[in-house]
């Protein structure tokens, strides 16, 4: 039976901030609209952040019956060691997508756009077949796609859909950094699982492109968000405050442009992963005000 800190390790903690920061940003954006409503953007932060710790459950589900698990050099997952059986790890999964469907459900009634929930579906849909059915399109070199898709444009402008119930050009414009983190984090972790992904099978785009083209991924997923940001100051100077967190970009960067490989990319996630917090809650913030 594994423990309390196994179920956290499972949950992926590193790879949070991918579902606090769309949020963050979409609040922000509608506070500069001054139609920022605090019970909605919290039930928007609830369906975020379950969405991701389902999807991180479900795919050590998906991936540990599979055995692609087997010869993993990333942290450890709950399946694949041995400390869960499938059973409970596939109960979490689902537990938590059923959580956020209902708060998803609860900002659906409030702002009565009854279309919301087809967006609520794909998300759910998204998360499961990522690595589970019986053609993961996260075995299909789309997984990064996924990752903006709903970790950039759906979370960010969604969350100032529920609070604004319109859709202001800047929170399309401000949807697209953490899209782009939110696929550096995805670029990093299959970079690193890139050899033993390929041994399996499992052609995620770090294979398909392979080594240096998606070293290069990685280098414009980082940087771009900053070029955007740039472009944003003339339109909202607030922007300007997450260029600062550019500092927190230049670790990464360097680690994975000198080649690394293996395990010593593991510290480069929880990097990536406090680069994009730095930025979102800078860049939430510099827009806010």
């Amino acid at each position: 039976m594994a423990s309390p800190g196994q179920w956290l390790a499972g949950a992926r903690a590193r790879t949070l901030p991918a579902a606090v920061v769309p949020v963050a940003i979409g609040t922000a954006v509608a506070v500069d609209a001054g139609q920022a409503i605090w019970w909605r953007a919290l039930l928007a932060l609830v369906v975020s952040l379950l969405l991701q710790v389902g999807v991180n459950y479900a795919n050590d589900y998906s991936d540990g019956v599979r055995g692609t698990d087997d010869a993993r050099v990333g942290p450890m997952r709950l399946v694949g060691s041995g400390a869960a059986s499938p059973r409970a790890v596939l109960t979490a999964a689902l537990g938590c997508f059923l959580i956020a469907a209902v708060a998803g459900l609860v900002l659906v009634i409030a702002t009565g756009s009854w279309w919301l929930l087809a967006v609520g579906a794909a998300s759910i849909a998204a998360a499961w077949f990522y690595t589970g059915g019986n053609r993961p399109y996260g075995y299909r070199a789309l997984g990064e796609v996924s990752a903006f898709v709903f970790f950039g444009l759906v979370a960010t402008i969604g969350t100032t859909y529920v609070q604004t119930e319109n859709l202001p050009w800047l929170a399309v414009v401000a949807a697209l950094p953490p899209g782009l983190l939110s696929c550096a984090l995805l670029v990093v972790n299959n970079l690193r699982d890139r050899p033993s992904d390929a041994q399996v099978g499992k052609r995620t785009m770090a294979v398909v492109l392979g080594d240096s083209r998606t070293r290069t991924l990685y280098l414009w997923s980082v940087l771009s968000p900053f070029v955007i940001t740039l472009a944003l100051v003339p339109f909202h100077l607030g922007a300007a405050l997450a260029l600062p967190a550019a500092l927190l970009a230049v670790g990464p960067v360097k680690t994975v442009w000198a080649g690394t490989v293996g395990p010593p990319l593991i510290p480069v996630l929880q990097q990536t992963g406090r680069l994009q917090l730095v930025y979102g809650l800078l860049f939430a913030l510099g827009l806010a005000l």
